[in-house]
């Protein structure tokens, strides 16, 4: 069976990367950008590091904000109006996830606007035309917006996410740098570069996985084991690392799609507003023990990148344990809670499982699940 892989069409990579932001809006034509990018990072001068260089060569730019953390329908359908307002030809999405995924939305409803209600774009939408260009600039390494063709948009009125999936709406152009993700704090670095190894975890498992993303997904986990400790002290290799090895697990499971660790950390977001990062780093350890009967010898492969010696002498059972505990020791390294006792109330397990069980992340975990096991699993971890 033909395998569909869907990259962005440049990337650059590395310190120093951003000022290449100015050369691409040229050479590509573009005549006004309309940046998306969350209040904070204005706040503390973030998006100013790309706005700056645009003003440095005349380059006209509208700011759009009215971004929140898990954002919203709303936050989508006030952008699809200031962009119409905004005269740009292309978007320069400056951030993490939630102002990636907000300009892919955007993005999306400008060139396709019969799905302005946002709600029908939930899935696989059967849009017709590629979004409004966009140039991504990650601030975290996490998430890998800037390289999927996913993106996730929360409906405040029934308490969910909806994770849509669209091979029209990959950004056109990547940089990654890690200069811009220096100012993250560490809690935020920790978060997020768990929610990275989570990626690459259940894109290496998933009932999708072939070959080349395979490839992607462990040298992803090896450099994210490697470099995540160095990051959360700030140190520029371990940053380095990080950008480098969140990307190209989104290289991957962009391509093959997720499992259960993501389906229930998504309601957790929409019910809590829980960071993302903080749910799968907290469940992937649980879920993994749930999984690891469909695995194979995987979990062997993943404990070796994730830095354990003697694997190849290991029973099954012992790497499978080894390959969790990696994760776990990672996880508590970082100073992620190990349950979800703060979090999730005992009243809410029903709604959380039923929502998901409906995700468009279930249906790629590798073993089979239903409603009653996920109640199962969220009580494990309360």
């Amino acid at each position: 069976m033909a395998q569909r892989i869907v990259l962005n069409g440049t990337s650059y990579h590395g310190a120093g990367a951003i000022l290449e932001i100015s050369n691409e809006m040229k050479a590509r034509g573009f005549k006004k950008a309309f940046v998306c990018s969350d209040p904070d990072l204005i706040k503390f001068g973030v998006t100013a590091k790309v706005t700056d260089l645009l003003s440095k060569e005349n380059l006209p730019y509208e700011i759009f904000s009215e971004i929140k953390a898990n954002p919203s329908i709303k936050n989508v359908q006030d952008g699809v109006e200031a962009f119409k307002a905004s005269g740009a030809d292309c978007i320069i999405a400056v951030g993490g996830g939630s102002s990636i995924d907000t300009a892919k939305a955007i993005g999306i409803i400008i060139t396709n606007p019969e799905f302005a209600d946002v709600k029908s774009l939930e899935g696989v939408a059967p849009t017709k035309n590629p979004c409004v260009p966009i140039l991504a600039v990650p601030t975290t390494a996490g998430t890998a917006a800037e390289v999927t063709i996913n993106y996730v948009i929360t409906d405040e009125e029934l308490n969910r996410k909806m994770v849509c999936v669209d091979v029209h709406d990959i950004p056109v152009v990547a940089i990654v740098d890690p200069d811009m993700m220096s100012t993250m704090p560490k809690g935020l670095t920790a978060a997020t570069g768990m929610d990275a190894l989570t990626h690459a975890i259940e894109g290496y498992i998933t009932k999708g996985a072939c070959e080349m993303t395979d490839m992607f997904h462990l040298k992803a986990i090896e450099i994210i084991a490697a470099s995540l400790r160095g990051a959360c002290e700030n140190d520029p290799k371990g940053r380095e690392g990080m950008a480098l090895g969140q990307y190209i697990a989104g290289m991957g499971f962009s391509n093959v799609g997720l499992g259960i660790v993501h389906s229930m950390a998504h309601p957790l977001g929409a019910l809590y507003d829980t960071p993302h990062g903080v749910a799968n780093a907290i469940i992937l350890p649980t879920v993994m023990e749930y999984n690891a009967e469909a695995t194979g010898e995987k979990y062997r492969d993943i404990a070796k990148a994730m830095g354990v010696s003697g694997t190849d002498t290991m029973t099954q059972e012992e790497y499978r344990k080894a390959a969790v505990d990696a994760v776990k020791k990672l996880s508590s390294d970082v100073g992620i809670p190990a349950d979800l006792k703060d979090i999730v109330k005992e009243e809410d397990i029903a709604f959380l499982a039923q929502s998901a069980f409906d995700d468009a992340c279930r249906p790629g975990n590798p073993k089979d699940t239903s409603v009653a096991d996920i109640e199962k699993l969220y009580r494990l971890l309360i």
